[in-house]
């Protein structure tokens, strides 16, 4: 590069000589006399080279000059490109016209050289690669929502496109999980109920088990009021009770089908597997993406300044008010990044009775916090217990208002609480002294732990209530038969009403808060409290923490209640147009705007961690909680798991030794310790791969000081010859 802008000056130029005082010779003369490898001595990155070798003199000796020609590095280059133009398309480099047609001719004169078989290797290569590409096009078209998430991007920038791309995610996992459970679990059943296929029910009559463990009392008739559909709709109780919906509904061993027998208790707990499994997996898939460009974008703040004013303008925009939007986004940014670097500047000049004080400050409100969640989790729990004590009493007692307040007790507090503690949160977070980044950070945190852990908090206090009998009334069928005679339908109904409950506020807000607010702002602007209470702001995070928790609700509870997922289908797919609705015509975008980059990664993190939390309560309940002996396909088993050892009985000797050695610790531990040298393999190259790209930011930070010393010594010779 520096030899390059060297060479770069006009052929006769070196051989001028102008005015010079004898004593003091003009630094034109000295610039264009000195020979090139002196003047190249002179750059900054010359010398600090020189300077690092002198330390390390072993380093490179190959080479003979330290500076390499841009000629040569270019022709070394394009010498690589074209070794791997047989993986690689042309299209891919970023190479100018006429260096991708001297590469198109490289490539063409090569071929002239291969045999046939490789000619038509290369050309099957090329031809299946045009087909995926085509495919692919194809496909983008065939995605759901393409033209309206586009639309919406171009209005109202990547940030809040992200969002709806997230929502387009969830709806399509949903899809997925549900296909999985009605091909495994729902359809064998269908086939023989219906009389589709020549099959049957197994049913194994229970052995050594109690009778009484085996009542399960159906709902009394008599006369019905014109209000108990709509209570047993909404909460899943009465006639839903038996539906396929829930768990209660699959008490089949198997289904005997002409040449075998298919084994439904084992099919519904691999259903169960195979959703967590793939849900990780697709969230892991398209996480890594996102954080790879975090891991880019984690630069030094000199230059995310410059990323912000030079690259940090959304192409996507194409409204004027949008536009406005992200100019004063991009001041907030600054706005944001200065006062980080101020309150930096402050901790470095904090004197230690200072920073006892913040400290102890910040000790005591994270108490405040900590009481604030335990308040809530508490309220939860009395909650859950006066619901599941009151809720055996007969519909006909309970008036319509009375009956539903009990029935949606658990999911009212815990949407009040989700309502109240951020707004708590947001005020205790400006107190604490933190950078603004960090608040936002922090407060979304601690909103999601409080979201996510109030329905662990609810599983946990009805398995509790499960487990806990009065009198050892437990030892007879292991669980409290008596109030849960199937518990797995009850806990069912609760994740039915919590989804139904978070659907029906969603709706309510927009419909009833957005919309008559929206009204106000736009034909009462005048008043004084319409003004302070302003327009309804679209945030990203509190509508992606929203459809989080629906997400996790339908996790934990697609094992109790199998068609959940469709119905979180259906409920992501009319929330989409509502939120869509609701944000062309009531709402507006949040000043404090989100790149969609860091976007899908965050939300892709916070999907991540209801996914970790929605798989203990399941755990737990099919690992230690014992199975109805009322209901459901385990109802010859202790606990669910238990039908895997049981079905591995039934293998071959010699496949059940090795099942049983691959789940030993013999294997374990060696495979463990594989496990942790592939790891530290990865760390290892990881930290190659974070030195290199150290030591690319040092040569492009010496590129640009050669360039500035250029353009000084460029400067003072034409300042010479003008004088």
């Amino acid at each position: 590069m520096s030899q390059a802008s060297a060479s770069a000056l006009p052929p006769g130029r070196p051989r001028r000589q102008p005015f010079a005082h004898p004593e003091s010779p003009s630094l034109e003369s000295s610039f264009y006399s000195s020979p090139p490898v002196n003047f190249l001595q002179e750059l900054p990155s010359y010398r600090s080279i020189a300077r690092k070798r002198t330390i390390i003199p072993s380093r490179d000796k190959q080479s003979g000059i330290l500076l390499k020609p841009t000629d040569s590095y270019t022709s070394q280059r394009e010498g690589e490109i074209a070794e791997n133009l047989n993986s690689q398309s042309i299209r891919k480099y970023a190479l100018n016209i006429s260096e991708k047609r001297r590469l198109r001719e490289i490539q063409e004169t090569q071929m002239k050289y291969l045999s046939e078989w490789d000619q038509w290797k290369r050309y099957s290569s090329k031809s299946w690669k045009r087909f995926l590409e085509k495919a692919r096009e194809m496909m983008t078209h065939l995605e759901l929502w393409r033209e309206d998430i586009r639309s919406i991007g171009g209005k109202f920038g990547t940030g809040i496109q992200s969002y709806f791309s997230f929502l387009r995610f969830l709806v399509l996992l949903n899809l997925v999980i549900f296909l999985i459970i009605f091909m495994l679990v729902l359809l064998p059943i269908l086939l023989t109920e219906y009389k589709v296929t020549n099959s049957s029910f197994v049913l194994i009559p229970a052995k050594d088990i109690d009778i009484q463990c085996t009542v399960y009392p159906i709902s009394s008739s008599g006369l019905i009021y014109f209000y108990s559909y709509i209570i047993d709709l909404l909460s899943g109780t009465g006639f839903l009770e038996k539906t396929c919906l829930f768990y209660g509904h699959y008490t089949i061993d198997g289904v005997k089908f002409q040449n075998f027998t298919y084994d439904l208790p084992l099919a519904y707990l691999l259903s169960t597997i195979a959703y967590l499994a793939l849900s990780l997996l697709w969230i892991v898939k398209r996480s890594v993406e996102g954080f790879k460009i975090n891991l880019i974008q984690s630069e030094e703040h000199f230059q995310s300044y410059c990323n912000k004013i030079f690259a940090g303008w959304d192409f996507c925009i194409t409204s004027q008010s949008m536009a406005d939007l992200k100019h004063s986004s991009l001041r907030y940014e600054l706005r944001a990044d200065l006062e980080e670097e101020r309150i930096r500047q402050k901790i470095a000049e904090r004197t230690t009775e200072e920073t006892i004080r913040i400290y102890s400050l910040r000790l005591f409100l994270n108490c405040i916090v900590l009481a604030v969640l335990v308040a809530c989790f508490y309220a939860i729990y009395k909650a859950t217990i006066f619901s599941q004590e009151h809720m055996q009493k007969e519909i006909d007692k309970m008036i319509f208002g009375e009956n539903l307040l009990i029935l949606y007790l658990p999911s009212i507090v815990i949407t009040l609480a989700n309502f109240i503690t951020p707004v708590i949160f947001a005020r205790i977070i400006h107190y604490e002294d933190y950078s603004p980044g960090f608040e936002i950070r922090l407060t979304i945190l601690r909103c999601v732990f409080m979201r996510l852990a109030t329905i662990c908090v609810l599983v946990f206090t009805l398995g509790s209530k499960i487990t806990s009998c009065d009198n050892n009334s437990c030892e007879l069928c292991g669980y409290n038969q008596k109030l849960y005679p199937c518990w797995e339908t009850q806990v069912g109904q609760e994740m039915y009403k919590l989804m139904i409950f978070d659907f029906i506020i969603i709706l309510a807000g927009t419909l009833f808060v957005d919309f008559p607010r929206k009204l106000l702002v736009t034909n009462c602007s005048s008043w004084k409290l319409v003004q302070c209470w302003g327009q309804q702001e679209f945030a990203i995070p509190d509508n992606v923490l929203g459809i989080v928790y629906g997400q996790t609700i339908c996790w934990i509870g697609a094992f109790f209640s199998p068609l959940l997922p469709a119905i979180a289908t259906v409920k992501f797919i009319i929330i989409f147009y509502v939120k869509e609705v609701s944000l062309l015509h009531t709402c507006r975008p949040s000043r404090k705007q989100f790149r969609a980059s860091n976007s899908n990664f965050f939300f892709l993190l916070v999907l991540l961690i209801g996914l970790c939390l929605a798989v203990i309560p399941l755990t737990i309940s099919m690992a230690h909680i014992p199975s109805s002996k009322a209901c459901g396909p385990f109802i010859n088993s202790n606990t669910t798991w238990e039908v895997v050892p049981k079905t591995v009985s039934t293998f071959p000797s010699s496949l059940q030794s090795l099942v049983h050695g691959i789940t030993s610790e013999a294997f374990a531990v060696p495979f463990f310790m594989i496990i942790c040298l592939v790891m530290f393999y990865f760390i290892a190259l990881a930290g190659a791969h974070k030195r290199v790209v150290v030591q690319l930011r040092e040569q492009l930070s010496l590129e640009s000081r050669d360039k500035r010393y250029l353009i000084q010594k460029l400067t003072e010779a034409q300042r010479d010859m003008r004088n």
